[in-house]
């Protein structure tokens, strides 16, 4: 029988690894402000040109709750087409840094953890077990893009683009 395997990349937001789907993800781009958008949520930073295009970055660590970092070298926008009931949504994600590409079994993925993290789980999609680079375990969590942002948050981010 064949297993359904899904690509991801992986990002980190400081020690935690978050996923998403590749297929989701247009491109990577190297971190650069964005163009402030005054009176917008403080998770919406901006827009970053993306090939002429403006678009609505967003910080992934104040959306998700996590304490705002100052962006590094190794700071990452990851250019997302987030599909929704009516449209796709493009979108940058800022990350402290993407990782890898990882490939997932179906059966490896875990439903998301009701307790214990720091996050809401109602947009997590699932956990996945892995070793780090040190040979710890630990867990990836994959994101569910279409529930990570709510009705307000895409209305605000639609009048931003």
């Amino acid at each position: 029988m064949a297993t359904s395997e899904t690509a991801y990349v992986t990002l980190a937001l400081g020690d935690e690894v978050f996923a998403v789907s590749v297929a989701f993800v247009r491109e990577i781009l190297d971190y650069q402000a964005p163009f402030a958008i005054p009176e917008g949520p403080a998770y919406l930073l901006g827009l970053t040109d993306v090939r002429g295009r403006g678009t609505p970055t967003i910080d992934l660590r104040i959306k998700l709750g996590l304490p705002r970092a100052e962006p590094t070298i190794a700071t990452r926008v990851l250019v997302l087409d987030v599909p929704l009931a009516d449209r796709v949504l493009s979108l940058g994600l800022v990350a402290d840094r993407v990782i890898e590409v990882i490939t997932v079994a179906a059966e490896q993925i875990e439903t998301a953890p009701d307790i214990g993290v720091p996050w809401r789980s109602d947009y997590i999609q699932g956990v996945v077990r892995r070793d780090n680079a040190a040979g710890k375990g630990g867990f990836v969590v994959i994101f569910d893009l279409p529930r990570l942002l709510t009705s307000q948050d895409v209305a605000v981010i639609a009048q931003a683009a």
